[in-house]
This record gives C-alpha cells, sequence and structure tokens, in this order.
C-alpha cells in the first residue's frame, strides 16, 4: 500500500508545527493562526536518513579574508558591516511604501556601474513599472537583468545559467515552491522558499537580497524562523509621509549588530545622510524650557538627538503620559524617580510633584531611542518643562538613571563627548562613574554627577 500524506497545522505567527488543529497557538497563544498543510511522509523520512559525515575539529578550520563587493552607499556599507559579502543573504523587512524597492534599486545602479552583474526578481511589480522607478533615478547599464517571475523553479533555472553575482528577490512572499501544495505567502512556502533560496546562494556563491513584508507589530510577516536562516536581517523604519528613514542592523553575522544608516527621500530616490547629528538637531529652538540634548550610540555610531518634554496641568481625573520615540514605560519610572528625588547632602526630599500633570514626551526628528542613556536627558527635559527653567543651548547631558535616583555608567562615552565636541558644544553632564575616562579630553567642560539631584545643580548652576 502505498504511504499517504500526513496533514499537519502551522502557526501563522511563530511558525510552530502540530499534529492537531487547535484554536490557540500552544506557542505563541495567537488565536485562529493554525493552518492545514500537507507534508510527503516520503521526503520527510529521506531528509531524517542518517549520513557517514564526521565532524571537523575547529583547529582544522581555515578562514579566508574574502573581499567584499562594496555598494558605493556608504550608509547601506555601514549597516552591513563594510559591504556585501559574497554568498550571504540579506533579509530587507520595512513597512509598505517605506523605500524598501527604492533602495535596493539604488544599489543594483551602483553595482551595475562598477561592472557588478545583477538580477533583480520582482514578483510584484511588471517591467514597466521597474523601469519608470529607474529613470527617477538614474541612468543603468546593461549589467542589470529583470525578471518578472513567483516561479522559484523558474528562478533557480535562470539563476544558473546567468550566474549573476548578487541576486535580488521583491519579495518573499510573492514566491512559491511547486513542491509545496500551499498558497504562497503561507507559512511552508515562506520558509521552503527562503531554504532554495539559501542553497543557491551558499551553493553559488551569490549574495542574496530577499524583501519581506511586515506585520501590523513591525516584525517581518510569516515564521519567525526566516530571520534564523539569513545572514543579516535589515529593518527600514520611519514614516512613510516623513522624509527620513532609518536602517536599521539587527542581526548581522558579518559586522556588529544595531548599526544604522540615515537616508532621505527625495523626488530621485533615496539621499545619504552623513552628518545625522546635526540634522536631528537642525531648527531646534533657543532658550526653550523642556528641551535638552542628549548622545545615544547606534552600533559604533553616536548620534545627537534632541528631547523635548511639556509638562501642564491636566484638566482630568487622571493625569495623561505621552511619549513619542521612547519607551513609555521608562518615562513613567523616571516621573517616579523625579517624584522621590533627595538631597543627599541635606538629607532631605527635594523632589517635584508631578501627579496632577500632563507629561509629554518626544525625541524631535521622527527617530526611536531605547537606549537607557537618554534616561538623564529625559528626566532633565521634564524638570526644566515643570520649573519653566530654559537650558544653556550649548550643554548636552546622557546617564542611566537607578531606582533610587542614581545615576549609572554608560558605555562608550568617550566617543559620545568627542561627537558634542565636534558639534560646537561647550559643556557636557555625564555619569560620575565615566568621568575618568574622558578626562583627557581637551575643549570642553566635563561635569560628573552621582544622582538626579547633583544633575539639577550642575544643569541650572550659573556659570
Amino acid at each position: 500500500m502505498p504511504k499517504k500524506n500526513v496533514s499537519v497545522f502551522f502557526c501563522q505567527e511563530c511558525g510552530n508545527e502540530t499534529s492537531k488543529w487547535a484554536g490557540k497557538c500552544p506557542a505563541c497563544g495567537a488565536w485562529n493562526s493554525l493552518v492545514e498543510e500537507i507534508v510527503d511522509k516520503a521526503s520527510v523520512k529521506q531528509r531524517a536518513k542518517v549520513s557517514d559525515v564526521k565532524p571537523t575539529k575547529i583547529i582544522d578550520v581555515a578562514t579566508s579574508n574574502e573581499a567584499r563587493i562594496s555598494t558605493n552607499i556608504d550608509e547601506f556599507d555601514r549597516v552591513l558591516g563594510g559591504g556585501i559579502v559574497p554568498g550571504s543573504m540579506v533579509l530587507v523587512g520595512g513597512d509598505p511604501g517605506i523605500g524598501k524597492s527604492t533602495l535596493l534599486l539604488q544599489t543594483c545602479r551602483q553595482l551595475c556601474l562598477a561592472g557588478v552583474n545583477v538580477l533583480y526578481v520582482s514578483g510584484e511589480e511588471s517591467l514597466q513599472q521597474i523601469k519608470i522607478r529607474a529613470d527617477r533615478i538614474g541612468n543603468f547599464n546593461d549589467k542589470l537583468d529583470l525578471l518578472c517571475e513567483t516561479n522559484l523553479d523558474t528562478i533557480k533555472a535562470v539563476v544558473e545559467r546567468e550566474k549573476p553575482t548578487v541576486l535580488i528577490i521583491d519579495s518573499i512572499q510573492t514566491m512559491y515552491n511547486e513542491a509545496v501544495g500551499s498558497a504562497p505567502g503561507s507559512v511552508s512556502q515562506v520558509r521552503e522558499s527562503t531554504s532554495v533560496l539559501m542553497e543557491i546562494s551558499k551553493v553559488q556563491g551569490i549574495a542574496t537580497f530577499i524583501v519581506g513584508h511586515v506585520t501590523k507589530e513591525g516584525t517581518v510577516a510569516g515564521p519567525r524562523v526566516l530571520e534564523h536562516m539569513v545572514d543579516t536581517v535589515l529593518y527600514f523604519e520611519g514614516d512613510r509621509h516623513a522624509s527620513y528613514r532609518i536602517l536599521r542592523g539587527v542581526k548581522n553575522r558579518f559586522g556588529s549588530t544595531n548599526e544604522i544608516g540615515v537616508f532621505e527621500m527625495r523626488d530621485t530616490g533615496l539621499e545619504e545622510v552623513r552628518n545625522p547629528s546635526s540634522v536631528m538637531l537642525d531648527g531646534r529652538p533657543e532658550n526653550a524650557t523642556g528641551s535638552i540634548v542628549t548622545c545615544s550610540v547606534e552600533g559604533t555610531r553616536p548620534i545627537l538627538v534632541e528631547i523635548q518634554s511639556l509638562v501642564s496641568k491636566t484638566a482630568f481625573e487622571i493625569p495623561r503620559r505621552m511619549a513619542t520615540g521612547c519607551d513609555y514605560n521608562r518615562v513613567n519610572l523616571l516621573v517616579a524617580v523625579l517624584e522621590r528625588m533627595r538631597d543627599a547632602k541635606a538629607n532631605k526630599s527635594c523632589g517635584i510633584f508631578l501627579g496632577r500633570s500632563d507629561i509629554y514626551v518626544n525625541i524631535a526628528g521622527g527617530i526611536r531611542i531605547n537606549e537607557p542613556a537618554i534616561d538623564l536627558a529625559i528626566a532633565m527635559a521634564i524638570y526644566s518643562s515643570e520649573k519653566d527653567i530654559s537650558i544653556d543651548a550649548k550643554t548636552l547631558i546622557f546617564g542611566e538613571i537607578g531606582l533610587s535616583g542614581e545615576v549609572r555608567s554608560v558605555s562608550m562615552a568617550e566617543q559620545r563627548v568627542n561627537e558634542a565636541k565636534k558639534l560646537g558644544f561647550e559643556k557636557v553632564i555625564i555619569p560620575f562613574a565615566n568621568e575618568a575616562s574622558v578626562a583627557n579630553i581637551k575643549g570642553i567642560e566635563v561635569v560628573g554627577v552621582a544622582n538626579v539631584k547633583e544633575a539639577v545643580d550642575a544643569l541650572t548652576r550659573k556659570n
């Protein structure tokens, strides 16, 4: 008797596999996310065969420093870790209309001008639509080949025949493998399609970029295992109605993670922003209360941003709290610290009462920062707005705040102070524990503080 195929159920949210249907996924807890798919038992059994492969001792493994391929887009190369690694697989995710296809088409143009053969496979747009966008970006040469196809068998045959150096897949959710019985975009199709592309990339040494759609939560649609399979995961962030975009690396096997590249969307495509600190501070008001500059480190790059805060008496029974660009719960924690602030020398409470005030915190420029080093700047911006005290425009502050009001040290303090000095700041307030590491920096006043009360005194002290 021939063996029957087996029905299994995959979760469309997390990729978990179960033998029976359930209303709730036992792994991630999502409701109505399990879908039925057919698995060939013979193929599963064949994959499960034990081979005669033997392990290799680590001392016998030879390494090579293979040259990277530069995209000639410095911000993109920074996020990739220095350029494209041959044989690597890069996943680019982002909201619809954010600029993923535009960035990759610009990358194709720069690679083609450098003599690199590129194959651009689109499953969403026609050749005419791609050509219209290409004409807006600039001139192309004959090194770029276009293919509008969604069948992976056809794509694999074309890749093996043309042998491009770089392969672009836009997008992975539109690709389908005839060996998988489910519809394009399903969990099985996305996983198996990525597996086929991974094999092509690794065996033939082709650098592959795949575009992934994102869910409403901001993660790449499809199984979570997709991000584990690829070498690099990049997210395109920002409001598509605003001009600035941030390309963030959240996973990179060939470089540091959390590197960012800043771009500005224009009529001719995405333009690099080489000095994001000056851009983020452009238009900052002078002598305004509740406004202060801090320094955040994204990967290896220090970026100066403006923290804005507005404190006003509430008209409702429960005061409102709002945070844009930073963690809402972190802001509530800092408000509680300010209310319990103490003067260690006088051994008395000197906190400010904010229980009847609405508090709004915003990071100007549309950037989002989750680094705890901006804690002290957020707290001082709230204090400045509540006390109606303007802060010197040439003062910068950073540091992490603990629950007892202590100011804790942060990493890369020297790079942060040097960035402030480069942009013309005259005074920087930092954690006392970091003061020794920046002692050799001249030309800028450095003030170390041990707690929030000392930071308030240093900020309001007149020279």
